[in-house]
């Protein structure tokens, strides 16, 4: 009567590999604009603040692929 469903497929290890490396691709970004605030902290012009919010952002978004492809499907 009650049938288990079955398993999602599992993911392939060079489909994983590959979100892990274009994770670490988009760190490559937030981890210049970490340097680049370190830098200049005293005088940071504040017309800059936006680009250093992208590239944060897409960091985030590379912090997550990077999780996604660790947790197993």
């Amino acid at each position: 009567m009650s049938e288990t469903p079955s398993p999602p497929p599992s993911r392939s290890g060079c489909v994983t590999a590959l979100m892990v490396m274009f994770g670490v691709i988009l760190l490559l970004p937030g981890i210049c604009a970490l340097i680049f605030v370190a830098d200049s902290s005293p005088h940071l012009d504040n017309r800059f603040i936006p680009i250093l919010a992208l590239t944060l952002l897409v960091a985030f978004a590379g912090v997550m692929l990077i999780r996604a492809a660790r947790k197993k499907p």
